[in-house]
This record gives structure tokens, sequence and C-alpha cells, in this order.
């Protein structure tokens, strides 16, 4: 959704006039981004060569690192205009490559001191020597580039600019305009660096209510993920009355939000998206006593740059810790969640077994003869075409037939396929790694063409129990093993005995 309504214009007209009355509106890092004029430092008055080659830092002697003076912040400042002029796409991503290239690890330094490591371990020396050359081995470890961000990190408006910096690069490498070792080996430098800078204590969480600022209700909208936002009418709504929203903050970057949380206030576990998201007259009183149950509906990152930064799972514990003291009776915590690549797996696993068998063994014989009677030919390339065009869902004939075969692969999918010993799906991974118990598949959840085309309109709950959070967290990640409820465990069982892999 583009903007939120017409109506609201008036509202971001207000905002932005109280923000100049107020003297918010200063030229700083934090302005938008520059285009090579010659008030913001034309791009073309310096080579990147020369760019680069005074504004990276060079890394002191391990004998004066306590005691060399901080770079200047004009040079900072200078790097920010610089590659904000510069446009998006091939010369931002040169930048970068000659930025994580040239500037990194010096590999000469670290093989000296990898020498000087063995070298006391093997003549026995001191643990204090050994100690000793460990630490200067870990200090010649750090890439050059690291004191840039380390600089411009403290700057004002420094650490928006290494957000956005990051989601260059997180962008870029997933395109592969920007590819190589050296370039992903910087965003992950600076992805733990944004790690600690953006670690709990620094973020705070806040509420939205339909009376929050216009621009942070347009960025709420704009940067739900899972389930878009139609028009202000349901904006005000997931606001509104049984709904809560919350998202994270960061003190260098007030009323920004990082990442959202939507939660629906009901009295059950929700089976179906529709209910949560359908577009109703928003209720003006809230009833607490119909209260007893949270539904996570959707969370959503609202920076790319942030990308794999540790941010959820902290949000939904404080929202749990918010919850309980505004509303004490609710007992039952629980997501309901999309399963994103489920119809993508299916449809390979479909072509694969053709492939090698020259049939698919997923669906029993008198599954395939039933649908053989409404489409008239139950090949795989019939099935494939159904699962990839969401016409199905019209036919209740095939709504009936698919909805065992489905279901128990699903539960296959979401429960048996793995990724080095975890969940293949990254949303069960994200809520098993928290601690929930894989509880429910709900059959037709979510109707909306996005939700067929991605997992045949299915969804599931993750069930938070609290009081088993902690220890469902430490058995997936120690011994991967998955808590699930008897309804999946039993549509596994059915897999295993009427589908072959």
């Amino acid at each position: 959704m583009s903007r939120l309504v017409p109506c609201l214009r008036s509202r971001l007209l207000l905002c932005e006039c109280r923000a100049v009355s107020r003297g918010l509106l200063r030229v700083s890092l934090a302005a938008g981004p520059c285009r090579g004029t010659a008030g913001c430092g034309a791009a073309s008055d310096v080579s990147m060569e020369e760019l680069l080659s005074r504004s990276v830092p060079p890394l002191p002697p391990y004998e004066t690192k306590e005691k060399a003076p901080p770079p200047a912040e004009l040079r900072g400042a200078e790097f920010v205009r610089y590659y904000r002029g510069l446009p998006a796409g091939p010369p931002r991503a040169e930048l970068l490559t000659r930025l994580a290239r040239d500037f990194g690890v010096d590999h000469g330094r670290v093989a000296e001191f990898s020498a000087k490591v063995l070298q006391a371990r093997e003549q026995q020396r001191e643990l204090g020597a050994l100690l000793q050359a460990e630490d200067r081995l870990r200090y010649y470890l750090n890439p050059r580039y690291r004191g840039l961000f380390q600089h411009l990190g403290r700057l004002e408006g420094g650490l928006r600019f290494l957000v956005e910096l990051r989601g260059d690069l997180v962008e870029g490498l997933a395109s592969k305009a920007v590819d190589g070792p050296h370039v992903k080996e910087m965003s992950g430098v600076l992805k733990n660096m944004l790690s600690e800078w953006f670690s709990t204590g620094f973020l705070n969480l806040e509420r939205v209510t339909w009376q929050s600022p216009c621009e942070v209700l347009q960025k709420i909208s704009d940067s739900e993920a899972v389930h878009p936002v139609r028009n202000w009418v349901d904006m005000k709504r997931r606001v509104g009355s049984y709904r809560r929203c919350y998202f994270f903050s960061h003190c260098a970057i007030p009323g920004e939000p990082l990442i959202v949380l939507h939660v629906a206030l009901t009295s059950d576990i929700s089976s179906s998206i529709q209910a949560i998201v359908k577009e109703v007259e928003p209720l003006e009183t809230e009833d607490a006593d119909k209260i007893t149950t949270a539904i996570f509906y959707s969370i959503s990152l609202t920076q790319q740059g942030l990308q794999g930064v540790e941010l959820g799972t902290y949000l939904i514990k404080r929202v749990v810790k918010e919850l309980q003291k505004e509303l004490p009776q609710i007992k039952t915590f629980s997501t309901l969640s999309p399963i994103p690549g489920f119809t993508k797996w299916l449809v390979g696993l479909l072509s694969s077994q053709t492939k090698e068998l020259e049939k698919n063994e997923l669906f029993t014989e008198s599954e395939r003869q039933e649908l053989s009677q409404i489409t008239g030919d139950c090949t795989t390339e019939t099935l494939k075409k159904l699962l990839n065009n969401n016409e199905w869902v019209r036919s209740e004939k095939l709504v009936n037939a698919l909805h065992s075969p489905l279901m128990r692969l699903c539960a296959w999918y979401l429960y048996g396929e793995k990724h080095r010993g975890y969940a293949l799906n990254p949303v069960a991974n994200f809520h098993l790694q928290n601690g929930s118990v894989l509880w429910r598949i709900n059959w037709m959840a979510d109707t909306s063409p996005r939700g067929i085309a991605a997992a045949c309109g299915m969804m599931v709950n993750y069930r938070y129990f609290l009081e088993d959070t902690a220890s469902n967290s430490a058995a997936y990640l120690g011994t991967k093993a998955i808590k699930a409820s008897e309804q999946v465990l039993s549509l596994v069982s059915q897999f295993q005995q009427n589908s072959k892999l």
C-alpha cells in the first residue's frame, strides 16, 4: 500500500509542520541521501580510491592501540556524503567491493602472530606470554574497515547510516550485484557489530495506537510483510480494540520502528487469519472478560540492514511481559503463522519423484483415483498445475480431496524436513528456537492468493507454554528435538504410513 489514505495527508502535513517549528529537521548524517550536488560535496570531486584511503583509519600498532587518536569527524561525514551521493546499483557495489577487498585483515600480520601463538604453545611458555600472543593475534584479526564502522557508529545519524549500508550489502549479495568472500565477510562483521549496538538494553518497546504519530502509522503499514494492510480502515482495526501492535525502537534512532509485532486478543487459539484481519467496523470498547488468549499473527523486520540481528525473540518476550501486566487473565500465548515455501517444496518433490520413479508416491492410490475422477487426469503434471494455480480452491470437491494428503505432507514438511538438523522452514525454526511447541496445522486458514500460493492455504500455530520455553529451546538447539502436539505427530505418522519420499 503506497500511502495509507487521503484523509491522513493532513495529519502527515501537520506532523511535518510541527517538526519544522520545533527545529527537528536538522542537517546531519540522518538527513536524506545526497545526489552528488555541490552542496553535498559532490562524489565526482574525489576519486573513490582517495576517499577510501583517507576515510578508513589505519590499524594502530598493538602497543599504541589504546592511545591512538580517533579519526576526524569530518572524514566520517565525508564518507557518508560520498556514499549517499552515489546512485544505487553498480557505483555503490563498486565502493563496497573495494572497501571489503582492500581494507580487510592484514593476512601477513595474522600469519606472523599465528606462528607466535603456536611457538608459545610448543615452547610451553608461561601462561601470561601465551595469552598476550593470543591477544595480539586477536587484535590483528580485525579488518581495517571495522575501524571505519566504529567511527561512523559514534556520529550523529551514523548508526542509521550503517543500517542502510548493511541493507545495501544484504540486497547486493542476494542479487549477486556484489559477491565474493570479502564482501560476505564484511557483511558478517557489520552484522555482529549491529548485534551489539542493537542489544536489548538500547531498545525501547513502544505500543502503536490510532493516536500514534502519523509517520509511525505509515511506516507500520508500509513494513507489514506478512499480511499487507489494505487501507486506513484496516490499519485502524489492527491497532484498535482486541488488537495490540508493538515495535522496538533504538535510543539513537528514536521513534523509528525496527521490528513490529501484531497481536490479536481472543478467547481461543485462532485457526483462520481472515477472522483476524478481515474488514469490520472497529469496536469502540474492549471487554477484558472475553480475552484469555494472545495470538501473535505477524512479525515484520522493517530494516533490511538488521537481517540476522536477533530482535524478534526479544520482542516476543517483552510483549508477553507487557500483556501479562496489562491483562493478567491471559494464560494462552500462541502464533498463527504462515508456512512460506511449502508449495514450492511440494512441487519440487513431485518433479523429482516423477523424474526418478516415473510416478509420485506422495499420494495413496485411492487419493490419486479420487483426484482423477475430479480432474479427469491425475498425472504429476496435472497435480503441479493444480498447486501452481490458485483456482483449485474454488472447487469444493478438490478442496476436500486434497485436505488429507496436503495436511500430512505439511506436517512432515514442518516436522521432518531439516537443514543441518534443524527445521527447514525458517518460520518454524525461529519459533522452535524460542521454545514453542508445534501445536496445530490449520486447513484453509489463509485463503488469500498469497496464502494459497505459499502453503495451499494452510497456517500453523506455534504455542508458547511459558514455563516450558527454556527447556524446549535447549532441547531443540542441543539435540534438535522438536516438541509437537498429538495432532501434528498423528499427521506425521499418517505421512510415514501413506507417503514415500
